[in-house]
């Protein structure tokens, strides 16, 4: 740790120390992430009945413990069930974590998803947490995770401050993204950084501000390009989140990484970091020259709860592991993701779908011969580890899981994933897949599973893993039957629709397919238009949502996902609407951008009938060209599609 950042810590630290007592709430432990799956998915259950988006992870129990009371409205089991488990966190000291598994394996070894760097032919995982609370503004927490080949201090930090400014110093895990089963730009796929934290668990002002920016350093590498040659060295990491929950059930949040220094290349100083972090395209695409600054990744992320008879969120990512075409603002070599989560269905059931798509060079870069990879796994998306190491290949990816607690008790998880590359690599890429089935039972104080996971890897090769886990934890059998009550009837919040458009589509589209050298602009097209929607009221007047739109353009399909899609509502019929998101053009291969647009409706044109009219623009959705029978470039390795369309159609909304 270099000189500058020591005083950074120090200052900080003696800040705390004397200005703490001025302030609210002190610092708070965190929850385990992907170590206790069981009573993980219960909390997200919890912040969700209570209209609290989950934006990034670990999750601070304070922020779980003042959800209760809203979810306790809800479901009365659930929440005596977390408020026993968050019972470990209200002492002075405890011992809140300890997991001990083995595993029985047979086949090929690949990386498991979001397990903290273990592969499938681990057999055995133990981990274990504690925590001493010093005062109310300081936190001693130790913490170890071991599996076959490594031992790691996940969870030992310190913790300073109160509820606006606490700061980690330690092996703490960042997770950036509403995503449960995957996050893109980091996750708990590698193991534990050591970092320094700066966050906050109490929304601060009126918009619900939230934000946190971390320091870390990665593994050795001996591919860090410098001077025509290499060094060797630890790249530093730094991550930035801001998010705002301006209306209860919606939230908003963009997402930074920026992977910099390392041996020769030195640390950077403030300057040459904010100069990156603001004018990314100027400091950091010249093509690996040693005043580049480094490698950068970016996300904008939303998510919606909708308050239903059967509730569930629905969330948005759109990344970018570079920018694209002029500016700093167009996310280039970009990502799409998609993912909706019902935490009740029928009393007994949990259901979560997510999808991913990203484009080429994700997780590699040409000053970073390793990539951005820590301890040889990926920092973000799990699919990045299911291929040869360094090709930047772009890949979809699907993830389902179904909890179900039956009758007769305990918990039943099943889960499936799948990975497939795109073949433009020639790598014989085969679509990966794995099936998984856990179940647990209380028993005396502890919690006994056991689970079973049987997969293939992405050259075709089979894997199997059976075996059982202990866990401290019992809040499953509490009350003896795992049948959930509810203290209050589920009834949606008025004002709260679910929709459905179809109608036609007038589109128009104009082609970069090589800079300036060769253009095109296609005539006027019309086409179906179909969508699907929700949205819930924010005030007397206006209404928050998300949106999923299907429409046919140029003779390829042009899926678009709004992140923000607001609602003014007048006196009369008459609304108004502006919103924002990405879009995905389905081309040889993949093609992303930004979306957005207005739009207007005539309200109750019959009863539960609305007529829309929506103008729509797609910005710069940029397609690489990677395939043998694209065009030679002359200018740019990519092409770039200017989409203007028009709707008119009937909404149906329940």
């Amino acid at each position: 740790m270099d000189s500058r950042l020591s005083r950074i810590l120090l200052g900080a630290t003696a800040a705390f120390g004397l200005c703490s007592g001025a302030w609210g709430r002190g610092a708070s432990p965190y929850l385990p992430l992907n170590l206790s799956p069981e009573i993980e998915r219960q909390i997200e259950r919890v912040l969700l009945l209570a209209d609290r988006p989950v934006m990034t992870r670990p999750i601070a129990a304070a922020t779980v413990l003042d959800a209760l009371p809203a979810a306790c409205k809800v479901d009365e089991l659930l929440c005596s069930r977390v408020r026993k488990y968050l019972q470990r966190y209200t002492k002075r000291a405890s011992l809140d974590h300890a997991s001990f598994g083995f595993v029985a394996t047979e086949g090929a070894t690949t990386a498991l998803a979001n397990q903290h760097g273990m592969d499938s032919d681990s057999s055995y995982q133990a981990s274990v947490h504690g925590y001493v609370q010093i005062t109310d503004y300081a936190i001693v927490s130790l913490g170890a995770l071991a599996f076959d080949g490594d031992v790691m201090p996940t969870g030992s930090m310190l913790s300073f401050g109160f509820d606006a400014l606490q700061l980690d110093i330690g092996y703490r895990d960042h997770w950036f993204s509403p995503f449960s089963g995957s996050s893109m730009l980091i996750s708990t796929q590698a193991e534990t950084l050591p970092s320094v934290t700066f966050s906050n668990y109490r929304p601060l002002t009126r918009f619900g501000f939230t934000y946190e920016v971390f320091f870390a350093e990665l593994s050795s590498s001996d591919k860090i390009r410098f001077q025509g040659g290499t060094t060797s060295g630890n790249p530093r990491l730094s991550g930035i989140h801001l998010a705002i929950e301006p209306a209860a059930g919606w939230s908003l949040g963009v997402n930074r990484l920026l992977q910099f220094g390392g041996g020769a290349r030195g640390g950077r100083n403030p300057g040459d970091f904010l100069d990156a972090l603001f004018k990314p395209n100027q400091n950091d695409n010249q093509g690996g020259t040693d005043e580049e600054f480094g490698n950068q990744l970016a996300a904008i992320t939303s998510s919606f709860v909708f308050p239903g008879r059967v509730p569930f969120s629905a969330y948005v990512e759109y990344g970018g592991e570079d920018t694209s075409f002029e500016g700093n603002y167009r996310l280039g070599n970009a990502a799409l993701s998609l993912g909706i989560h019902f935490p009740q269905l029928w009393n007994q059931f949990d259901l979560t779908f997510e999808v991913s798509e990203w484009q080429n060079s994700w997780y590699t870069n040409i000053i970073y011969g390793d990539g951005l990879t820590h301890e040889g796994n990926v920092l973000g998306h799990f699919g990045g580890d299911h291929r040869t190491f360094g090709d930047g290949v772009g890949a979809q990816s699907q993830f389902l899981r179904l909890g179900w607690e039956p009758g007769f008790g305990g918990v039943f998880d099943f889960t499936v994933r799948t990975v497939r590359n795109e073949d433009y690599t020639n790598m014989g890429y085969q679509r990966a897949y794995e099936f998984g089935t856990a179940y647990s039972r209380a028993l005396r104080g502890y919690s006994l599973g056991a689970e079973f996971l049987v997969g293939r890897d992405v050259f075709g090769e089979s894997f199997s893993r059976i075996g059982g886990y202990m866990r401290f934890t019992d809040e499953f059998g509490l009350g003896g039957s795992s049948r959930r009550g509810f203290s209050e009837p589920r009834r949606r919040q008025r004002g709260a629709e679910l929709f459905f458009d179809a109608g036609v589509n007038a589109s128009e589209v104009k082609a970069r397919i090589d800079g300036n050298v060769l253009r095109k602009r296609t005539g006027m097209e019309i086409a179906p238009h179909l969508a699907i929607g929700a949205r819930r009221p924010i005030s007397d007047r206006s209404d928050i949502g998300v949106r999923l739109e299907l429409d046919r353009v140029d003779d390829a399909n042009l899926l678009a996902a709004r992140l923000v899609d607001y609602r003014y509502r007048f006196g009369g019929p008459l609304a108004l609407s502006a919103f924002f998101g990405a879009a995905r053009y389905d081309l040889a291969t993949p093609a992303f951008g930004y979306y957005l647009g207005v739009g207007a409706q005539w309200r109750n044109l019959l009863p539960n009938i609305d007529l829309s009219v929506d103008l729509r623009y797609a910005d710069k959705v940029a397609r690489d060209k990677l395939l043998p029978s694209d065009a030679p470039s002359m200018q740019r390795p990519d092409s770039f599609f200017d989409i203007t369309s028009a709707t008119l159609g009937l909404s149906y909304r329940w």
